[in-house]
């Protein structure tokens, strides 16, 4: 039997802390950053996430509108377009949890309508002021993700919580329930390379947030920052950063390079958490 096909069918339900869960990427836009974006593509679509399932992912999060530095917005119907066809099509393929990654909440209606039954908010439900209650409504997980610029490393910790610990009260005061919010601290948001790293150093503070911490520093630029590389190049800067942010209290790390992470996930939890039972050993 798989680490999928153990997980019970709610979210809220899922064993918290006692190891962690990876959360495999899916990009169906012609601009990804880190240039794995697919289009149109229904079949590679699949192909690739059923690859990620079989990896180890326990999430496939889907999005339709880059967040790289300088991109372009794209508009509802052509992120309907993109994120749609893929949901439905990997909702009949593949056996684990779909999230769909947007701000929008017509896009996220249609995306839980077509299958998706999480929704990851980069803007942290701040830029659609429906997608609070849309998630109440449908009874919904929601990951919640800090997105504000903060001007020095001694604000970082302080103003992240404080933000985070605000956009979870705006939640429960729309009707989500408190079990089925996940905080995201942001790194790549409003951040400089140097306050991604402290904020990785520092992430077991958010722990104070009393919510699961995804953690998302796949191929970023605080890599590159450091080793000097280009995002498809940056595989052991990723589980660099995956290990200490486990290490720090991460319960979801989200990844690009799903079998590499997962391995690094079970060698991580092994020492962290003493868990092993991915193993067969």
């Amino acid at each position: 039997m798989t680490q999928t096909q153990r997980l019970p069918a709610a979210l809220e339900q899922w064993p918290w802390g006692e190891r962690t869960f990876v959360m495999g990427i899916i990009n169906v836009t012609p601009d990804s950053f880190s240039g794995d974006g697919l289009v149109d593509q229904l079949d590679a679509i699949v192909a690739r996430a059923q690859a990620m399932v079989e990896a180890g992912a326990d999430i496939i999060d889907v999005g339709g509108e880059s967040t790289r530095p300088g991109h372009q917005p794209v508009p509802a119907e052509e992120e309907l377009r993109r994120v749609i066809p893929a949901i439905r099509a990997l909702a009949a393929a593949v056996p684990v949890p779909i999230s769909v990654d947007t701000s929008k909440a017509v896009v996220a209606e249609a995306a839980l309508q077509a299958g998706a039954s999480i929704i990851n908010d980069v803007r942290g439900l701040q830029a659609d002021p429906a997608m609070a209650t849309l998630a109440a409504e449908a009874g919904v997980p929601v990951i919640i993700m800090h997105d504000q610029k903060i001007p020095s490393a001694d604000r970082l910790i302080p103003d992240v919580v404080r933000e985070l610990a605000r956009r979870i009260d705006q939640a429960l005061a729309a009707g989500v329930r408190w079990e089925r919010i996940i905080v995201d601290p942001g790194f790549g948001f409003g951040k400089t390379p140097d306050l991604n790293l402290l904020l990785l150093r520092r992430l077991g503070e958010l722990r104070a947030l009393g919510r699961p911490i995804l953690v998302g520093t796949s191929r970023k630029s605080m890599i590159g920052h450091v080793l000097g590389t280009p995002p498809d190049d940056r595989v052991e800067g990723t589980a660099a950063t995956v290990a200490l942010a486990i290490a720090n209290g991460a319960d979801i790390v989200r990844v690009h390079d799903v079998p590499q992470m997962v391995r690094v996930v079970r060698m991580t939890d092994a020492v962290v958490r003493g868990w092993r039972g991915f193993s067969s050993a």
